[in-house]
């Protein structure tokens, strides 16, 4: 038995009119592979004061965009901001660990020793 039963006739392809077909330009700005963003912050304590350095360089739409900014904060700004972001990873890293105490055993209590 033949893998197609029905055979259908040749046929060649039809030509088209060139004039009626239409070209359409690409639309440079929807290319995912035309655009970039790039970011950098940098905060360092001296003396009681921290600094803060921040760049960013981005390319969208054909055009190259780059900012940077310097600024010094108050002593204690730096130390919340190192106690949050010590709080924050602390937070993520326990969700995730979280995420695997279903593949532990179940804890067993253990007999106490009363005399």
């Amino acid at each position: 038995m033949p893998k197609h039963p029905a055979k259908l006739p040749r046929r060649a392809v039809p030509e088209t009119d060139r004039s009626v077909a239409k070209v359409i330009a690409p639309d440079s700005g929807s290319s995912v592979f035309s655009s970039f963003r790039y970011s950098h912050t940098e905060i360092t304590a001296r003396g009681g004061k921290a600094h803060l350095r921040a760049r960013s360089t981005r390319f969208e739409n054909g055009k190259l965009t780059s900012e940077s900014f310097e600024g010094e904060l108050e002593g204690s700004a730096y130390n919340q901001l190192v106690k949050q972001t010590q709080q924050y990873v602390a937070n993520q890293t326990a969700q995730f660990l979280r995420s695997f105490s279903l593949f532990l055993p179940f804890p067993t209590k253990r007999p106490t020793d009363r005399d």
